[in-house]
């Protein structure tokens, strides 16, 4: 990083540790979370690089405590799961499930724990993770490093929330089931796994592509997420499979969208945004039927 680039970033340190508080769109932000944005971009700024720091936008309805409740439930079921379950991916049997909500909100409640997160999204194919949280700017990700065009150091980014550091997907690349089975990511892995408590990895409909089965071979447990009444039984035991096949355990199952009239005030809140950002993108798989039945060509 030049000199000028250096000074912009500690003087933009500065004005937020002068101001005690920003705004975000329409709200402020809390003091709290002024000081932990300023914080996180001064890391940034003492290793000598303002582009390994990103800034999520995240809406919370403070009013819905079944839905932080449910949450943290879901964040003990994992910790109870076993201390040598360090390395999660997050799956689905196919597109529109939820997985990346349902992912990023387990690792920013394992942060808010004070554990040390890494959050990978290793969805090559059409990640969502930028769409869904707002991320400004161009950040080199997973993509960059698996084909060696960028380091380690130089796509692990600090955010906003406390804790937690994450690695973007980064550009799409033609080949992703074999970057993301590569020894590239396998030692990426074990790396991490030295300097942080959990890896949370959000990747691609199993049920569609390949890429997590290729994934779950360097992780420690798997979980799995389907929308209510959308996948049939013979279906979502047919990705199980496929994941222990890998040698990775299914830890649990996020059963996600479920109706209110079925589940209480939580179908309004999982999965609304995904559809847009989905749709065509994962038709390559072996279904196309949420009834698990393979779709005749031609």
């Amino acid at each position: 990083m030049d000199n000028e680039s250096m000074m912009k970033a500690a003087e933009a340190v500065e004005e937020l540790k002068k101001s005690g508080e920003v705004r975000t769109g329409a709200k402020s932000e809390t003091r709290k979370l002024a000081t932990i944005r300023r914080d996180r971009m001064r890391q940034s700024v003492e290793e000598g690089n303002t582009d390994t720091y990103v800034e999520l936008k995240i809406s919370k309805d403070n009013s819905d405590y079944s839905l932080a409740e449910a949450i943290k439930a879901f964040r003990t079921n994992v910790e109870f799961s076993g201390a040598e379950k360090k390395v999660l991916m997050v799956t689905s049997a196919l597109r529109d499930a939820g997985k990346t909500f349902v992912s990023m909100n387990l690792a920013m409640s394992l942060a808010e724990t004070g554990r040390k997160i890494l959050f990978i999204d290793a969805d090559l194919r059409k990640s969502v993770l930028a769409g869904r949280y707002h991320i400004k700017g161009q950040y080199n990700g997973l993509s960059h490093y698996l084909v060696g065009r960028s380091s380690e150091d130089n796509v692990i980014l600090h955010s906003n929330i406390a804790n937690l550091d994450i690695i973007l997907a980064g550009h799409k690349p033609p080949n992703p089931s074999e970057l993301l089975g590569s020894l590239r990511m396998q030692e990426l892995l074990e790396r991490a796994g030295n300097n942080y408590d959990y890896i949370i990895i959000d990747t691609a409909p199993l049920g569609e592509v390949i890429d997590a089965a290729v994934v779950a071979k360097f992780c420690d447990g798997a979980i799995m997420v389907t929308p209510y009444g959308q996948v049939s039984y013979r279906f979502i035991a047919d990705v199980k499979a496929q994941i222990e096949r890998a040698g990775c355990g299914v830890i649990g199952l996020v059963l996600n969208k479920v109706p209110k009239e079925r589940g209480g005030r939580y179908g309004k809140y999982y999965g609304k945004y995904y559809g847009k950002y989905y749709g065509k993108y994962y038709g390559y798989g072996g279904y196309d039927d949420p009834s698990g039945e393979e779709k005749k060509k031609g």
